[in-house]
């Protein structure tokens, strides 16, 4: 298999990275191949049984052409900054440049011991490999941008946490692995070169367009707050909660990226939490936005030597860009919900009616996937079910009522309009105790549901007959939903 790799931040970028080496895993066994991305990567599997692909995915025996390196970063840590993290389980193993000239990073998650593990041993248990797999690939299938899953390798060694699991490792695609972390290592111990030198490669790598603005630093912090405010907006439209959006786990590419503690919400509740080390709801489904805010005031910090380099009087300019970041989202965020409600055009009473829905859903606990589902049902005709969403037949009746008066204001065939609407509003998502249902079997040995997880949320927006059990939550008497950081 050629992966056409193309290194470059290993051949520009000596001394914002350690060179490291994969440990070889005892028996490695292919767990799962994408691929369809692999075909997007121009990887050819041709003349590779599993075992081969096993071994070159796991560390067990590295491509042809592959410069192993654990990147430095830094980060906050639910709001305390951590001065050197770095990648302490992971390499960045190179850079593949697909057909259409696209470059990925290539990285091995779970591969053992680097400069920068602290106390970790470097590994990673089957759960968590197939948890990021298998929501990573739900991510993408829905639109959101996102890292990918490439592979899912059984190392055969036990892995010991609260106690000993199987090991795994997975093979993670990103643009790249730059963090806002990344930039504040470097802010931190080295200063204002070596910014801007990360700063001129990022640019190189993701925004070239803008790599000739009067000052491309600032352009950097501006294209990257966009990108983070249209991410958080996906999460959002989706009812994602991340779990940790520490600085460390905020891609400057704008995509999803490390999927620890990380679920869906069923039933409504803005303040939903799954992460058991979020005690205080710092990362809360609704608080994300200004979360996110918070990590774009860090980044521009970081930043500032090299904005300031340039020209000292646009710090003042950084400052105003992140000033403007909640009334930016907003705009963001209002367009996504217009979408997901079937509106074609903006109005000024837009953000009453998202702002009242949301109350509504949360007083009614409603099923925030499915309410979206229903509401295209009724431009059909068909009330049943919104009905069976609801605690009473007229729950929401005058939100629903004022919703209907602004559909009907656009003109458009509720059918074609309903169509849209199950086009961006998904059915099905790994729901938590399908996910758990999967994970607890496949660390049994028993892949199957799993996989079956894994093809129902490939294909999010078409219904299937043989899905419905994949559909709806899990139990309401169940005990509130917990993941748990899989380091």
């Amino acid at each position: 298999m050629d992966f056409a790799f193309d290194n470059s931040f290993f051949a520009t970028m000596e001394g914002f990275y350690a060179p490291a080496e994969a440990e070889r895993p005892s028996a490695p066994r292919l767990l799962a191949f994408n691929d369809a991305l692999a075909a997007r990567l121009g990887l050819d599997r041709a003349g590779l049984d599993d075992a081969a692909l096993a071994a070159l995915l796991s560390g067990g025996k590295l491509p042809e052409g592959a410069d192993p390196l654990a990147l430095a970063y830094a980060g906050h840590q639910f709001g305390h900054f951590s001065p050197q993290l770095g990648d302490g389980r992971a390499l960045l193993i190179g850079e593949i440049v697909a057909p259409d000239g696209a470059r990925f990073d290539l990285q091995l998650k779970g591969s053992g011991r680097t400069a920068f593990s602290r106390n970790g041993d470097g590994k990673a248990a089957i759960g968590p490999v197939l948890r990021e797999y298998l929501v990573s690939e739900a991510m993408a299938a829905m639109g959101v941008p996102t890292t990918r899953a490439l592979a899912a390798v059984a190392t055969g060694d036990r892995v010991q946490r609260e106690r000993a699991h199987p090991g795994a490792v997975m093979g993670r695609v990103a643009s790249s692995h730059i963090r806002v972390g990344s930039f504040q290592f470097f802010a931190a111990h080295f200063g204002a070169d070596h910014v801007v030198q990360l700063s001129d490669y990022s640019l190189r790598r993701h925004f070239p367009e803008i790599a000739g603005a009067a000052n491309p630093h600032l352009a950097l912090l501006d294209q990257v707050i966009v990108r983070q405010c249209v991410l958080v907006a996906h999460w959002l439209g989706v009812g994602f909660v991340h779990g940790v959006m520490n600085t460390d786990n905020v891609a400057i590419s704008g995509e999803t990226i490390d999927y620890g503690p990380c679920a869906f919400m069923d039933r409504f509740a803005v303040n939903s939490v799954f992460s058991s080390i979020d005690a205080n709801g710092r990362y809360a489904y609704g608080r994300q936005p200004q979360i996110m805010h918070w990590n774009m005031a860090r980044f521009a910090e970081a930043l500032l030597p090299a904005i300031h380099a340039v020209a000292p009087g646009d710090v003042e300019r950084a400052k105003a860009l992140v000033d403007a970041i909640p009334e930016r989202f907003r705009g963001i965020w209002h367009d996504r919900m217009r979408a997901k409600l079937g509106l074609g055009t903006g109005d000024e009473g837009d953000a009453a009616l998202i702002d009242a829905l949301f109350g509504e859903l949360e007083d009614k606990a409603v099923d925030f996937t499915l309410f979206f589902r229903a509401l295209a049902m009724l431009l059909r005709g068909d009330g049943a079910p919104m009905a069976a969403l609801l605690p009473s037949a007229d729950a929401m009746a005058p939100w629903i009522a004022d919703w209907w008066t602004r559909i009907e204001a656009e003109g458009v065939d509720p059918a074609e309009r309903a169509a849209a609407m199950d086009a961006i509003n998904p059915l099905y998502i790994p729901r938590n105790h399908k996910v758990e249902e999967a994970l607890a079997a496949a660390e049994a040995g028993d892949m199957a549901p799993w996989t079956r997880l894994l093809d129902v949320v490939r294909t999010p927006f078409v219904p299937r007959d043989d899905a419905a059990d994949y559909e709806g939550p899990g139990p309401a008497d169940a005990a509130p939903y917990r993941t748990f950081c899989g380091t």
